[in-house]
């Protein structure tokens, strides 16, 4: 029978792992002071997160198999999933710079910790090429060695055009919500979240087993797409009607100009007098204006709006699931197992 992992065992590969990669800069003579800010960057930005991406993959190759790993087959898995902690690392270390955000996962940004400032895009950089030593350290001899890097190429190209659709279309200190639409939103939403966090891990899962055929593929990131967009249309949701207590943080979406999904809504629906209110508030960084934003979602009943859209695409998502061919190896479990994870979370 398949087996979930925990953040524990997960944890457990990460010290093998920075062992392997250490060894890798010695090797250039590397300093010491400079080695040693190196395991800094590993351990600060890849550690300390919820890894739900990374362990996806022990997990889809658990429900693939179904059957508990071995020792050598969770091995390959969890370090296939620490590659994408690593690449979710390298964003997250950029993407604090490019917004100026204060905090990461209760901490000061990278970059505004004591002594690094812009020395952290050079760690962003060095994140990134982590993953590459890790795939030649333990998988130069896989058949599909090459698909799995050319896999991370273009997922991290996907992630960037992106991340370029939503810092062009939302500029932080300039609001202007001509330039919103919910086309751009999708295409934000696809590929800055859904390819890395959804398709990534199965695809890698899949190709860990070499069963990553054409069809198998195409079926994955046909169902893992819409879930993902699913899953940051919940997330914009969260963000305004969450309870900070569940989600962790204050939602800041509205004071920081973000083209959510909420505000794509409020577009679409509202009159004259408040598409007024909604040019006259959104963006500003005041409690005072988001609280009117806040108010006017709640006379347009987005909270509604949401939860009707929630069962529409959960049904449909679930309805491609049922409709799945397994003849060459794919399994339903392993959307269930993503979809049950975030289906009415509330955090």
């Amino acid at each position: 029978m398949a087996k979930k992992t925990t953040l524990k065992e997960f944890e457990s590969v990460f010290p093998k792992l920075e062992e392997d990669l250490l060894a890798w800069v010695k090797q250039y003579n590397l300093p010491q002071e400079q080695q040693d800010w190196y395991k800094k960057v590993l351990e600060i930005n890849t550690l300390g997160g919820k890894c739900n991406r990374g362990m996806s993959v022990p997990d889809s190759v658990s429900v693939l198999l179904n059957k508990e790993l071995s020792e050598d087959e969770y091995f390959k898995a969890a370090t296939l999933g620490w590659m994408i902690e690593l690449l979710q690392a390298f964003f997250l270390v950029s993407d604090d710079i490019m917004d100026g955000s204060i905090t990461r996962r209760g901490k000061p940004c990278w970059y505004r910790q004591e002594g690094v400032g812009m020395v952290a895009i050079n760690d962003a950089f060095m994140l990134e090429s982590a993953i590459y030593t890790l795939l030649k350290k333990h998988f130069r001899t896989h058949p599909a060695y090459v698909d799995m890097i050319e896999l991370f190429h273009e997922v991290s190209l996907q992630t960037e055009l992106g991340q370029l659709c939503d810092l062009l279309t939302a500029p932080e200190d300039v609001v202007n919500l001509d330039n919103f639409s919910l086309e751009k939103y999708t295409f934000i939403v696809i590929y800055k979240t859904a390819y890395y966090s959804f398709y990534l891990p199965v695809a890698l899962a899949l190709h860990q087993l070499n069963i990553a055929t054409p069809k198998n593929l195409k079926q994955a990131h046909d169902i893992l797409i819409p879930m993902g967009e699913y899953f940051q249309v919940q997330d914009d949701y969260l963000d305004n009607f969450g309870l900070p207590e569940h989600i962790g943080k204050i939602g800041t979406d509205i004071q920081d100009n973000k083209c959510s999904w909420l505000v794509n809504q409020a577009l679409k629906l509202a009159t004259p007098e408040q598409r007024k209110t909604l040019e006259e508030h959104y963006g500003k960084k005041d409690k005072a204006h988001e609280a009117e934003i806040k108010q006017l979602y709640d006379e347009m009943k987005l909270e509604k709006l949401y939860q009707d859209y929630e069962e529409k695409r959960v049904g449909e998502i679930r309805q491609l699931i049922s409709q799945l061919d397994e003849s060459e190896g794919l399994k339903k479990g392993v959307f269930e197992a993503f979809l049950s994870k975030i289906y009415k979370r509330s955090k």
